[in-house]
């Protein structure tokens, strides 16, 4: 029986992004499920004792920068440290993925491509065109998921279900991969340990 890993994302994070090519070859080489759980992070910081970007020490924003070079480097991607649409308001990205999900389509690639238009290609969500050509990289047609999915408001509350899951589970940032012993894995640069756990679950 494949484990089903709980997948706590932000479409807006650069960390979910690094991590997301990289998480779902390891899925693959361990026939693990993605449950892709889009959540707002922003309550989840409130509750959890963290902060937004903007009200974080200039020492940890200095950091940031830091590690996202170094990541950047360690991938060989090119990811804009400062991309021009960053943060972008991802409500409209969400619920694409949230109806991908519910169709049984590929909701974990259409949320990496959905990045790579933020840190990579210098777009932004709010651009219906930007959404319409990440779906088609991710093989998918935004106006069939639509057209086949359930209203805004649904969508959006789902995305709040998906927040207080994450908080039920003990998360307190993306990305976070959870398993189901409720064992969390927090953050890109522990997707080493998570491979580690499955080789063991195997």
């Amino acid at each position: 029986m494949a484990i089903t890993i709980d997948y706590y994302l932000s479409l807006n994070s650069p960390w979910t992004y690094i991590g997301s090519g990289p998480f779902a070859e390891i899925a693959r080489r361990y026939g693990a499920e993605v449950n892709v759980k889009p959540a707002k992070f922003g309550p989840i910081f409130e509750q959890t004792g963290g902060l937004p970007l903007p009200k974080r020490s200039p020492q940890r924003q200095a950091y940031r920068m830091m590690e996202l070079r170094r990541w950047r480097e360690f991938w060989g991607i090119p990811l804009n440290i400062e991309p021009k649409f960053f943060p972008s308001d991802d409500a409209a990205a969400t619920r694409l993925v949230i109806a991908a999900k519910l169709q049984g389509k590929d909701a974990h690639k259409l949320s990496l491509e959905l990045g790579r238009a933020i840190w990579e290609r210098e777009e932004s969500f709010a651009d219906p065109a930007v959404m319409a050509s990440a779906a088609q990289r991710a093989g998918l047609d935004v106006a069939a998921l639509r057209a086949n999915g359930p209203s805004d408001a649904e969508l959006d509350a789902l995305f709040e279900q998906f927040t207080q899951e994450a908080l039920k589970a003990g998360v307190f940032g993306a990305p976070s991969y959870v398993l189901p012993s409720g064992e969390i894995f927090w953050g890109q640069d522990r997707l080493e340990l998570l491979e580690r756990a499955l080789k063991k679950m195997a």
